[in-house]
């Protein structure tokens, strides 16, 4: 009898000992439909936090801890697939096409309809840290959609010899790119003001060379026809900020300041929030420091500045965090930069970075009163990062105003692929300014350019005396950014049409005329560029003219023709009064020809996307 006893209970364990088998599987995912690797799929391990994401060669590897578990995967444009584990090592995957949702969905003001929920009633604050647990009623969120987008009034053609000079901030968040992704996977097209062209072509680095001497950045330039209009040129203008490698980062002194409200609770909220950070805290130094400031109901410290090294306690105190109550965020914000600035690392990064959906509803909350606080914070050396996430109330035009008065970027994180480009790829430009209120003033030359217009940037257009007023802020660029420019001209002379153009009528009391020495020069136009160290208050001056050295479409870079893509996708979506004739198909031929390396499969994924968008207006 003992011995059948003891054979049973081996048989047990043995069975125990095959259900938890820590091992790590491996695969390959392609498209079903024409059999290509597919970059960028995320692939998580179902009901956890735990996920990563496919290579350009659509190979991911992930460690799992049962033959129960349950892989899912998904990505823009295809069919969610999950996939037990049992005892396999590989699971290669075919994904496919999701044309039936797309065909399907209803789409309701800015977003897809939900019924409405119970959300979750408390937040848990980490009892071993010696902090307190607050708790909140059950709040319900309604069906309806309150997202809200600032008006994006189109750049016009202005004829150069009565508007010479284009003036502009740099722009080099990248959320409206990753925001549009987020509307079409759904099976819906975005908003027109939820389109921002600058940022849309930011998304993506380009291949400009490194600066070669003292400069913050290098400047690169192209000119070539127009692909959407050709009779007119396009102008391309290239920065290459400076890139310092991550050994080489000055120590950071982080606040991660985190809205733990009700309206995170869904998993593209804060689930996907603390998966994010996980992997930005899986970047951290010794040498740098990070604090946790959640706001709900009220804000609370969580966790006092800890070390980077102390991962496993900064981890811990993420992973107590749920969603519960409603939006204090005023004075999250203001617990936030108290924070930093006890901590402040002189010649350091200080950085506060919010995660948010956007929606402040206590508190300080108006965008006047948060421009204010923000801007009197930036004063004393703390820089801001916005990460938006979630769907259905995000406030993308408060969260815009916010890390442009913070000196910061802003990004919204639509899946965990887009978190670790964010978080960790790009971890250097997200966080380490090189150089603080760039602005960018072009003067065109009238003898060689009949009009002009700026793609993109409308909410970035500075006055012309702005440029030279060191008071006047302007956007930052990071370590390693890009930040690309693109005009579309009208050359002076020929048969050029000018419907496009508004005319002014002359003046009474003055003449315009253009020098004779401007029709014998080579140069179309002149760059001047203003920039501030990131602890200076005084701006430097950069200035290159540029000949007019016109390039045949096929000869130009990928960085010109991707780029040109990119912004005619924009026209697209926003149902520009100057496409003309372009079409999704052009969008597609030229981006296809002009996607280089693409070691990420970023640009791979756009062109998925606007296939999407194809299928989308032949319905």
């Amino acid at each position: 009898m003992k011995k059948l006893m003891f054979i049973f209970f081996s048989l047990m364990l043995a069975g125990s000992t095959i259900k938890e088998n820590p091992r790590m599987i491996t695969g390959t995912i392609t498209s079903k439909g024409d059999g290509q690797p597919l970059p960028g799929v995320n692939v998580m391990l179902k009901g956890t936090s735990v996920g990563v994401v496919s290579d350009v060669n659509g190979k991911y590897q992930i460690n799992i801890t049962s033959n129960e578990d349950v892989l899912v995967f998904s990505f823009i444009g295809f069919l969610h697939q999950e996939v037990k584990v049992e005892n396999r090592s590989v699971i290669n995957v075919a994904m496919e096409s999701d044309v039936q949702s797309l065909n399907e969905v209803v789409v309701t003001g800015y977003g897809i309809q939900k019924q409405g929920r119970m959300k979750n009633s408390a937040i848990m604050m980490d009892q071993a840290l010696g902090n307190p647990q607050m708790v909140y009623e059950p709040e319900y969120q309604p069906a309806y959609n309150t997202e809200e987008y600032d008006a994006i009034h189109e750049n016009i053609f202005l004829e150069s010899v009565k508007n010479p000079l284009s003036t502009f901030s740099v722009d080099v968040d990248a959320a409206s790119y990753s925001n549009i992704r987020r509307f079409i996977s759904q099976g819906q097209m975005p908003p027109k003001d939820a389109v921002r062209i600058e940022e849309m072509v930011n998304y993506f680095t380009y291949d400009y060379p490194q600066p070669t001497n003292s400069n913050p950045f290098s400047v690169t330039t192209e000119i070539s026809s127009c692909p959407w209009n050709t009779h007119h040129q396009l102008v391309h203008i290239g920065l290459q900020g400076r890139e310092i490698p991550t050994d080489d980062l000055p120590p950071s002194n982080l606040v991660f300041l985190i809205d733990v409200s009700g309206s995170m609770v869904d998993p593209n909220k804060l689930p996907l929030l603390k998966a994010g950070f996980r992997m930005l805290v899986n970047q951290l130094r010794p040498q740098d420091r990070v604090a946790i400031v959640v706001y709900a109901g009220a804000a609370g410290l969580v966790l006092p500045s800890t070390a980077g090294d102390e991962k496993a306690k900064i981890l811990r105190a993420l992973d107590q965090l749920q969603a519960g109550g409603s939006t204090a965020g005023g004075a999250g914000i203001q617990l936030a930069y108290q924070t930093a600035k006890v901590h402040f690392v002189s010649e350091g990064n200080n950085r506060v970075i919010l995660a948010t959906d956007g929606d402040f509803n206590t508190g300080v909350s108006s965008n006047a009163e948060m421009e204010r606080l923000i801007e009197e914070k930036r004063k004393e050396g703390v820089f801001l990062t916005v990460l938006g996430f979630g769907t259905g109330n995000y406030k993308d035009s408060k969260m815009e105003t916010l890390a442009d008065k913070g000196n910061g970027n802003y990004a919204y994180i639509d899946n965990l692929s887009e978190a670790k480009k964010v978080l960790v790829s790009e971890f250097g430009g997200t966080l380490f300014t090189i150089a603080k209120d760039v602005k960018l003033q072009i003067e065109f030359n009238p003898a060689k350019v009949k009009a002009y217009r700026l793609l993109g940037y409308e909410n970035r257009a500075l006055k012309n005396e702005d440029f030279n007023n060191d008071k006047k802020d302007a956007g930052e660029i990071g370590s390693g950014h890009t930040v690309t420019a693109l005009y579309e001209i009208i050359p002076a002379g020929g048969n050029n049409s000018t419907d496009a153009i508004n005319p002014i009528d002359d003046l009474k009391y003055q003449q315009q005329k253009v020098n004779a020495s401007a029709a014998k020069s080579k140069e179309l136009f002149t760059l001047k560029i203003r920039y501030k160290t990131p602890e200076g208050d005084q701006s430097r001056l950069l200035e290159q003219a540029v000949i007019d050295a016109y390039t045949p479409m096929d000869k130009t870079s990928d960085n010109f023709r991707f780029s040109a893509a990119v912004a005619g996708f924009g026209m697209m979506l926003r149902d520009s009064e100057f496409k003309n004739d372009f079409t999704y198909a052009d969008v597609i031929q030229l981006a296809k020809a002009a996607r280089g390396k693409d070691v990420n499969g970023y640009r791979l994924e756009l062109i998925r996307m606007v296939e999407s968008c194809n299928l989308l207006a032949e319905k």
